[in-house]
Parts: structure tokens; C-alpha cells; sequence
């Protein structure tokens, strides 16, 4: 399944879709004003509101699909969501258009208001949702019967496995699961599942595997006396983009975790790993740019008040970078100011501590205030960092930490931050154990994150900043 042309028809779709409401919407306003249909096309392409509309009017609506997540994941599309969604986004597109452009147009009664706001609505509404329709349903024929598929493994591989392996293969209407071959949890003499797909050796290739044969799904069906690797299994791949499936029991059924929705495929518990909403993704990202973007501008005279200050305190240049690890295990280079001496670390690498002698006089006032990160502002225009977030680290402390809280590998599915919940409860760690310590306000960030957390916690940073009572 090639998802970039797939993503590229639904983005096709959606230009030529709006082009054409637009087009007949206009068309229908500027009938109103003659009689005569060769009159009213000769004011049309007249008129260059009409060709304006035409190209900018398109781009609108492709940015406001971005922003909402409609080319998130396509060939997972659902019809009722797509209709749901699509209705929506129309709605808002729609008044903010109306408001935009047709609000001063001439008119007799306030019921014309009604008229031109109906059309605009029905037409984009009508058009888009059919094309889009369209696509979706095309997508769902052919992964139901089994066309296309997504890559998937089996953990497990005795009753459980077999049994959910010949559930969703015996369905009439596929799960839109292809299965690769699975992984055992523990080593056996023989292997009941090996009878119909590949052994792929033990669990702890599942890394190695997703990454080499494009696995986008894994459904994991130990038996009840394996049920203690669950967690070893979840920690080895939480930080992959699969989407992990469990089996449930009777108990989860009776306290109501198992849901899905669709009646044709089998009941799992799906382990979400979706922190934001897309919508609220994409508009986190564009905050990021637009906020960090001021942030440079604004404080370009800080930045030469600290290179100034950095220069004079100790010898050396004034900026510093150090590697660190991003979303997704990616590595990249973060920038400070730097506030300790020159050649503090050599070797193996080293936390600071609260007196430590390696920090300059100028370098202890920036880490009160916050300053030494501000160069990150670059970081996050880059797309390495966000605003807030879990605060990187290096790669020699995360093999550390990940010995003891597996879990942390979970702070990798999203953008490092340039403060975090973590930082400002907890201030900056002198060790591992304060590291495993501040690790749990960073887990709390994830299960809580929103656009709102986000913004509390650089409300709390500032005040950080201003009363200069950072660690």
C-alpha cells in the first residue's frame, strides 16, 4: 500500500472539489444580478475575485483539512467518520468564508444572507463528501477483500494465537490484517501456529522486524501463563508507530475496555499511543513555529546580553551543542548557551550538580532563569523540538534510566520540549534516580497532554524565568 499516493489523491480531491463549489457558488451569486446567462458568465470571468477565489479559496480548505487531520492514516478511514468530519470542517470553513469575503456583499433582504450561506454550505459540503466518499469506500472494498492489507505479526503462538488467527482469517469481510508470520513469547519444543504462517523467532526481534518488513500491526495473543511478558513485549515496541492490538479476557469485557468500531472485526483492545488529537497536533506544531519565530525576534537583545556575558565569564565560544535523543530514537544536536567552563566534560559524559565547580558565576544566573535554552528556539523552528515537552536527553543516560523504567522509551513518541511538566516540577536532575524521579511528571505530561497543558506549563516557566528560581 503506497500511502503518499493514496494521502495525494485525497489532497487532489479536496483542491478540485472546493475549486468546483466555488466556482458554481459564484456563478449562482452573480446570476442574481442579470437575467441572461451569457451576461452573467461574461461578469464571472470578469471578474478577478472569481480567479482569486479559484486558486486561494482551495488552499484555504487544504490547510483547514491539515490542521483537522483528514490525511492522517487514510486507508484507515471510516464512512461515518468521513461524513462526520467532513461536515464539520465544512461548517467552519464556510463562516469563516462568508465572513472573510461575502459578508459585504450588496443585498436586498437579510434572508439573501441565509441564501448565499446555505449554497456555499450544500455545494462544498455536497461535492467534497462525494469525492471523498468515493476514495474511502473504494479503499474499504479493497482491503474487505483482502486486496491490500496491513502487514501484520502474531505474539504468541499456541491456543490464543490460533484461535485469533483463525477468527480473523475465517471472516467473510477481512480485518484488513496480512499476516507476515508471528514471534513466540516463550521457547517451545514445537509451535501450533507454525502449521500456518513463518516463525519469526522470539519477541525481542520485534524491533528489528517491524522496521525491516514494513509491520503496521501487531496483535498480541499470548496464553494465560505467558501473560507476565505482556509488558516486555509492549515496552520493546511502544516507541515504534505499529498499532498494538491485545487479546482481552472475560474481565475486560465486563469492565468495559474492549471497544471497536466495527461489528465485522474481532474485539481487541487497542493500545493507544495517540497522545494529542491530530487536529490538536498540527496546531501545536504551528504554534511552535509562530511563537518561537517572535521569541527570537523578541529577545534578540538577550541573546547578545548572554553571548556578551558568556565571553567575559569564562574563555571559549558562546554558544554550545550537545547531542541528544528526539521522537522516534532520532538523533540531533541541541544548542545552549554555554554555562560551564571549557572542557567540563571530557569523556564520559556527566550531570551537574547544585555546586557543581565546572558552572561559571554567568552560567549559574542563566540556569536560574531559564536563559541557557533560549538558542533552542532554533531547535524547535527546525522541527527537532517543540515548546514543551520531555526534556531530551543523552543517549549514555536513557540506556541507564530504560534498565530500571522501561516506560521511559514512551517520552520518545513525542517532540523533546524546550521546558516540560518535569522541568518545571522538578528542575534539572543531578542523577539517574533523579532522572526516574522527574520521569513520572513527564509520563503524567503524556497521559494529560493538550493544548492547554501546554500552555499552563510555559505560563509556569515564566514565572520560573521571572522570579529566576529555577534549579
Amino acid at each position: 500500500m503506497n500511502k503518499k499516493v493514496q494521502t495525494a489523491k485525497f489532497v487532489i480531491a479536496d483542491l478540485l472539489s472546493a475549486a468546483i463549489a466555488w466556482s458554481i457558488f459564484f456563478f449562482l451569486r452573480k446570476s442574481a444580478e442579470t437575467q441572461a446567462m451569457n451576461d452573467t458568465m461574461q461578469i464571472v470571468l470578469s471578474d478577478n475575485k472569481f480567479y482569486i477565489g479559484i486558486f486561494a479559496i482551495p488552499v484555504f480548505w487544504l490547510i483547514l483539512y491539515a490542521i483537522s487531520g483528514s490525511y492522517h492514516n487514510v486507508y484507515r478511514k471510516a464512512r461515518m467518520s468521513e461524513l462526520g468530519q467532513t461536515l464539520l470542517i465544512s461548517i467552519i470553513g464556510v463562516i469563516v468564508i462568508f465572513f472573510a469575503l461575502i459578508l459585504d456583499d450588496v443585498i436586498q433582504t437579510y434572508k439573501s444572507y441565509y441564501h448565499l450561506f446555505t449554497n456555499l454550505f450544500l455545494l462544498h459540503f455536497l461535492i467534497t463528501v462525494t469525492f471523498r466518499l468515493i476514495l474511502t469506500s473504494n479503499n474499504l472494498y479493497k482491503l474487505r477483500r483482502r486486496i491490500i492489507g496491513f502487514n501484520t505479526i502474531i505474539v504468541g503462538s499456541n491456543g490464543n494465537a490460533i484461535s485469533i488467527y483463525n477468527e480473523i482469517e475465517s471472516q467473510p469481510k477481512s480485518a484488513f490484517n496480512k499476516f507476515v508470520g508471528f514471534v513466540h513469547a516463550v521457547k517451545y519444543p514445537s509451535y501450533k501456529l507454525e502449521k500456518h504462517i513463518p516463525n519469526l523467532g522470539h519477541f525481542s526481534n520485534l524491533r528489528h522486524l517491524i522496521a525491516e518488513m514494513n509491520i503496521e500491526e501487531v496483535i498480541i495473543a499470548t496464553e494465560r501463563s505467558e501473560h507476565n511478558t505482556i509488558e516486555q513485549i509492549i515496552s520493546e515496541i511502544e516507541d515504534t508507530d505499529v498499532l498494538i492490538k491485545v487479546i482481552p479476557d472475560m474481565q475486560d469485557f465486563l469492565l468495559g475496555t474492549v471497544k471497536t468500531t466495527s461489528i465485522y472485526q474481532t474485539p481487541l483492545i487497542q493500545v493507544s499511543f495517540d497522545f494529542m488529537p491530530p487536529w490538536q497536533l498540527n496546531l501545536k506544531r504551528f504554534l511552535d513555529v509562530v511563537l518561537s519565530a517572535i521569541a527570537i525576534v523578541v529577545l534578540s537583545p538577550v541573546y547578545l546580553f548572554c553571548i556578551i556575558g558568556v565571553k567575559l565569564s569564562s574563555k571559549g565560544p558562546a554558544f554550545y551543542s550537545q547531542e541528544r535523543i528526539g521522537i522516534s530514537g532520532k538523533i540531533f544536536m541541541i544548542p545552549k548557551f554555554r554555562s560551564m567552563v571549557m572542557g567540563a566534560e571530557d569523556g564520559t559524559p556527566m550531570l551537574s550538580s547544585k555546586n557543581d565547580t565546572r558552572v561559571t558565576s554567568f552560567g549559574k544566573m542563566m540556569r536560574k532563569t531559564r536563559l541557557d535554552e533560549i538558542p533552542q528556539f532554533l531547535s524547535v523552528l527546525k522541527g527537532d523540538m517543540s515548546l514543551v515537552g520531555p526534556r531530551p536527553e543523552r543517549q549514555y543516560f536513557i540506556d541507564q534510566i530504560t534498565q530500571r523504567a522501561p516506560h521511559y522509551r514512551l517520552l520518545l513518541k513525542v517532540k523533546p520540549g524546550i521546558t516540560s511538566w518535569g522541568q518545571v516540577k522538578y528542575g534539572y536532575a543531578e542523577n539517574v534516580d533523579q532522572m526516574i524521579e522527574r520521569l513520572k511528571y513527564d509520563i503524567l505530561y503524556l497521559e494529560n497532554m493538550s493544548l492547554a497543558m501546554d500552555i499552563k506549563i510555559m505560563a509556569y516557566t515564566l514565572l520560573t524565568v521571572m522570579k529566576g528560581s529555577g534549579q
